[in-house]
């Protein structure tokens, strides 16, 4: 527009007057529009630039290691991570610093310090400064850089034992703040122990091995019962990097007490010979024996020298069956069943006796009926959290787990804090580093409660941690390894601790059951459908001659019907209990009656048959055939009466006629109904109604008969008598007294009898 432009001092000419005021209309037009319209809506930069991070929030700072976690004297502490320009503006003249203190002291400082965000004047202290510090140039928006920090302990100016706050700060310079400041902080916890005590904290922490149910009740027909699988995904978690190949292999070499569901050594010991997966409504031959077979060998050898608890076969959900299936006839049956197979499991797989005295409600939760839930099958003790069984505030400090809580049972209640330190997301290494910053702080602030108060704690984390989870739990056990200010004890030991008489030992009343997990139970309908099946399952298991091949499937398909793993997932695990359903209803059915057409009866006496088919691999016996004739005064079964029973015994693959005498009185229908029926007498399978016709011969038909045959005979004998006469009259005339000897013509037909027909006679379908 170079050439539009008015020089300095001279006026503009007529022409260039109208431009520009052409130019001013046009340009003004729209803003006055606008103006009128009322004020425009931001831009979605605008927008964006508003909500971008400002003051000591403009910078991410990630800790993505620190090293040592728990220092001592003559170590060099050194820090790494990851800073993120958040902010709109670019970041200049910038230096990353460490900032140290003050000393925390007492859990809930530890707790409020972590909640901290941002930079706080005179709260947080001042920079370490001096040679420790890392210069920053330029970080651009959006752009991330690593950093490394180190510095020999001796510089923190720690003083007396016990947890610090440990910050990492960036200050630096925008176009915004012409004078340095923090444009971003981390804080963390340092750990400080420099000489051994002999205060230490037992600690007890649990490993769980659980997962959630992949085996259906369908077995192959084959002698070795083919398992078949939903789905092949537990190969997946069983592989090297796989959530329960990391929980092994880190688990080995830690002090732990491992806690196992037994269906998941069973499954994988499944795995390790033959099996089946399912694809739609076939299935495939599984492919993942080696890696079966390697993660269970691992796991031998991980648990030869600790300890394993096994809860009940399938992990059941004691509190579902407490609150929503105790009134469900047979629910508790289930929970009995599913502890005496846990045992014999881990024995068979793991060549070990396993501890199963342990029950272990979600999340610890307990109130009165999921105590006795959870006591029912033989438990003595049970795993509680310290946010259900709640202290009192009177109590300045963690009380040992152990706790009678009535009835000769053991309340072992893990803290709650601890246990809940490394849920969340793990896979970030800063939110890794800082759960076992924070797990080791709350561990030394809970031993300098009370020193000379040795105390005996649990921690139980979530069921099934993912792999990122394990790894952080791991980290911070093994920064506890050279047993500073904790000592390992395995839970039996835990259990057996002297209570602290001051710790509270009243089970929390129903209603203060946590809301969240009461609304993830399984429903009423749940138990309602496992006794269905049950109840299925013990009519058909009477009639088999093998019934260990039907019951031991169906009996732990039933068992993982109620599995804690169902949480969350009612869909799934609706669906899993109508495949159950569906595929025992099938198996039933294949010993069946033979539909049969109506029958006729012309005589007064028959045999009706009935064909019983047996399509299972296996025989059946201890089954009846029962008729019921719907007229008795019309057709009689039997020895007279309207009722008549055979047994029947039939091998596997084959079908049998089973025969029923009948007797007739009179003409017309007479409906006849047939039913299978289990030795007990319970109904097994459907009803099969047919017609049966009678056409009796009756004695008038028989009279009229007889009355037809006396006329021919007589004709007969006038017939014979005029021959007679003929021939005597015709011998007479000739006079040579040799009468004539004509050849008598041969019947046409034979002799009849008039006989009723014999007993016998049917008509079949």
């Amino acid at each position: 527009m170079a050439e539009a432009a008015d020089f300095q001092g001279m006026n503009p000419s007529p022409a260039r007057r109208w431009l520009r005021r052409t130019a001013s209309l046009i340009i003004g037009t729209p803003l006055i529009a606008g103006l009128l319209a009322g004020p425009a809506t931001p831009s979605a930069q605008a927008q964006e630039a508003a909500k971008a991070p400002t003051g000591s929030r403009t910078v991410d700072v990630s800790l993505d290691t620190l090293a040592p976690s728990a220092p001592v004297e003559g170590d060099t502490l050194t820090v790494s991570g990851t800073l993120t320009n958040k902010g709109r503006k670019t970041v200049t003249d910038a230096e990353v610093d460490l900032r140290v203190g003050p000393q925390l002291s007492g859990r809930g400082t530890v707790d409020e310090a972590a909640k901290r965000t941002g930079y706080l004047p005179g709260s947080d202290p001042a920079k370490l400064g001096g040679s420790y510090t890392l210069k920053v140039p330029e970080l651009a928006s959006g752009v991330s850089q690593d950093f490394t920090l180190s510095v020999p302990v001796d510089k923190l100016d720690l003083d007396d034992e016990g947890v610090y706050q440990l910050g990492v700060s960036l200050t630096g310079r925008t176009t915004d703040y012409a004078y340095d400041q923090v444009l971003g902080i981390q804080r963390t916890f340092l750990p400080w122990q420099p000489k051994d005590t002999k205060s230490k904290t037992k600690l007890t922490f649990l490993w769980p091995l659980i997962a959630s149910a992949h085996v259906t009740a369908e077995t192959g027909s084959d002698e070795q019962q083919t398992p078949v699988f939903a789905d092949d995904d537990l190969a997946l978690e069983l592989a090297p990097g796989g959530r329960l190949e990391q929980l092994v292999s880190l688990g080995r070499q830690l002090p732990v007490t491992w806690v196992i569901d037994p269906d998941l050594l069973a499954s994988v010991d499944a795995m390790t010979k033959n099996y089946r997966v399912k694809v739609g409504d076939a299935t495939v031959a599984g492919k993942n024996q080696a890696i079966a077979k390697k993660w269970l060998s691992d796991l031998q050898a991980a648990v030869k020298d600790g300890e394993v608890v096994a809860l009940p076969f399938a992990d059941p959900d004691l509190a579902s069956i407490a609150h929503r299936g105790k009134n469900v006839s047979g629910a508790l049956s289930h929970l009995q069943a599913a502890t005496e197979v846990a045992s014999t499991t881990v024995e068979t797989v793991l060549h070990m006796k396993p501890s199963t005295d342990f029950a272990w409600p979600m999340d610890g939760a307990i109130d009165p009926s999921v105590v006795d839930v959870a006591t029912s099958a033989g438990a003595h003790k049970v795993i509680a959290r310290s946010d259900s069984l709640k202290e009192a505030d009177r109590l300045p400090y963690t009380p040992t787990s152990a706790r009678p809580i009535g009835g000769g049972t053991t309340a072992v209640v893990a803290d709650h804090r601890l246990s809940t330190a490394f849920t969340g997301d793990m896979t970030k290494a800063g939110a890794s580093t800082l759960a076992v910053q924070k797990f080791l702080a709350q561990t030394l602030t809970l031993t300098e409660q009370a020193p000379d108060n040795e105390r005996s704690i649990v921690v139980a984390p979530q069921r099934t941690p993912t792999a990122a989870q394990a790894q952080t739990m791991a980290r911070a056990l093994q920064a506890l390894t050279t047993e500073r200010w904790t000592e390992p004890l395995d839970l039996t030991a835990a259990a057996e601790q002297k209570p602290d008489a001051q710790a509270t030992t009243k089970v929390p009343r129903a209603s203060q059951y946590p809301k969240k997990l009461r609304s993830q139970e399984l429903p009423t309908q749940a138990f309602q459908d496992i006794k269905t099946t049950q109840d299925s399952l013990n009519s058909f298991q009477i009639i088999l001659t093998q019934p260990d091949r039907v019951v031991t499937p169906f009996g732990n398909a039933i068992n993982r019907s109620v599995s804690t793993s169902w949480r969350g997932k009612p869909l799934e695990a609706q669906r899993y209990r109508d495949a159950v359903r569906t595929y025992l209803q099938g198996l039933t059915n294949e010993v069946q009656l033979i539909s049969k057409s109506d029958v006729t009866l012309s005589g007064r006496s028959a045999t009706i048959p009935v064909t019983v088919q047996n399509k299972l691999v296996q025989g059946v016996d201890h089954l009846v055939l029962r008729l019921t004739s719907g007229n008795a005064t019309r057709l009689k079964l039997n020895n007279g009466g309207a009722v008549a029973e055979q047994p029947v015994e039939i091998s596997g693959g084959h079908s049998q006629s089973v025969k029923f005498d009948a007797s007739a009185n009179a003409n017309g229908q007479a409906q006849v109904t047939a039913r299978l029926f289990t030795a007990d007498g319970a109904p097994y399978g459907e009803a099969m109604t047919f017609t049966v016709k009678v056409s009796e011969v009756t004695p008038t038909v028989l009279l009229v008969i007889a009355g037809g045959l006396l006329l021919l005979v007589l004709a007969g004998i006038r017939m014979y008598i005029h021959r007679k006469r003929t021939v005597a009259a015709s011998t007479a005339e000739n006079g040579d007294g040799e009468p004539e000897q004509p050849s008598d013509p041969a019947p046409d037909t034979g002799p009849e009898s008039g006989n009723p027909s014999g007993p016998g006679e049917k008509v079949d379908r």
